[in-house]
């Protein structure tokens, strides 16, 4: 054990109390063992002595007659608990029943399974909002119905076991005081090569096919969303499962709307006199055009809100809001009768005709005097 190792607390390496049981001590080794593990660290120095230090401390705390000697004497009472250096070949020899529980029962390798495949889909801003049925269609590849999909003339018989494992599929290095199984390059890890290529697919396994089905998006679809299609990517090798399509959603901007989460947002113009004196207005929605009341002295980017008139969410019947931001508009092209009277408008009003306008002249008198 590393000089660092035998200088620290057990307990501190576990990061539990000196009172802690046997479930806690088993959960507190599981979560280090399985962020200190080699497989997720590989050549990290650092990481292979901290796997090291907590699966002494566990193989110490975890025994109740060594805990005992070493609550009395500390790790002087117990000895080193792997005398001769760490002793195990592979970490699947290593305190065999909680290894198992934490990485699963065997770890050998098998063959991996085929490719992913992505496609792009471009949807509409209704049909990502309400959901919606896209066929798409792609080139792929399908199982060789010839040889199976095993890629060997005359199935099984073509096949022969792998001389780089032994037809094992999983190959042994070295790394550190550890010896680990990896999948083996030269088969996948299928232990098996194609000795007689099949002529169909030169010993593939798959040929080149197009692709065509139905994809369902459901309602309130985002832009960048992916919908995963389990079982339609490339097939695997040998007999292994296929991948999965990932479809990566692209929503069209909208002209009129612009979506925050399941909210949606508008524009829409105002005239002055609308604005002054109130006006039923139509708005635009996902759902068609509704009418909208503005009250009188409504003041420009005041934003109204129509309930139930956004995205659906997850799926059901609730929805969203839609957000109606009402921009008043100056006239920009005025008749000479229109010009007179605005004027005369003006001159009646003066300058603290709004309550915006008339509370900013107040405050600038407060500050700069009259």
């Amino acid at each position: 054990m590393p000089p660092a190792a035998a200088q620290r607390d057990f307990y501190e390496v576990l990061g539990v109390r000196r009172d802690a049981n046997a479930d806690e001590l088993k959960a507190a080794y599981r979560r280090l063992a399985l962020a200190y593990h080699p497989d997720k660290n590989p050549n990290d120095k650092h990481a292979e002595d901290l796997f090291k230090q907590v699966s002494v401390a566990y193989a110490v705390l975890s025994d109740p007659e060594k805990r005992e000697r070493y609550d009395r004497f500390g790790s002087a009472g117990t000895g080193d608990p792997f005398p001769g250096g760490f002793p195990f070949q592979s970490v699947q020899d290593l305190f065999g029943g909680i290894w198992g529980e934490i990485f699963g029962p065997g770890r050998r390798k098998r063959a991996a399974n085929g490719r992913d495949l992505r496609y792009t889909l471009e949807l509409s801003f209704e049909e990502a909002a309400f959901g919606c049925e896209k066929s798409i269609s792609f080139q792929t590849r399908e199982p060789c119905t010839t040889c199976e999909g095993t890629g060997a003339r005359g199935a099984a018989r073509g096949m022969r076991p792998c001389q780089s494992c032994g037809g094992r599929g999983e190959i042994r290095v070295q790394q550190g005081f550890f010896t680990i199984g990896k999948n083996c390059t030269a088969c996948g890890g299928h232990g098996q090569l194609v000795a007689d290529p099949c002529p169909d697919c030169q010993g593939q396994g798959a040929v080149p096919r197009p692709r065509e089905f139905t994809v369902k998006i459901p309602s309130g679809a985002v832009d960048g969303g992916v919908k995963m299609v389990r079982g339609q990517g490339e097939p695997g090798r040998h007999g292994s499962p296929p991948g999965d399509l990932h479809v990566i959603l692209r929503v069209r901007p909208h002209p009129l709307f612009e979506r925050k989460g399941d909210d949606i947002v508008c524009e829409v113009p105002l005239a002055f006199p609308q604005a002054a004196l109130g006006a039923q207005i139509e708005v635009p929605t996902l759902d068609g055009r509704v009418k909208m009341k503005v009250p009188p002295g409504t003041q420009s980017g005041r934003v109204f809100r129509l309930r139930g008139k956004g995205i659906p969410r997850g799926g059901g019947p609730a929805r969203g809001d839609q957000h109606v931001r009402v921009v008043i508009e100056t006239p920009t092209q005025l008749t000479p009768r229109q010009r007179e009277l605005l004027e005369a408008f003006a001159r009646e009003c003066g300058q603290d005709a709004t309550p915006r306008s008339k509370s900013f002249f107040e405050k600038v008198k407060e500050l700069l005097g009259d």
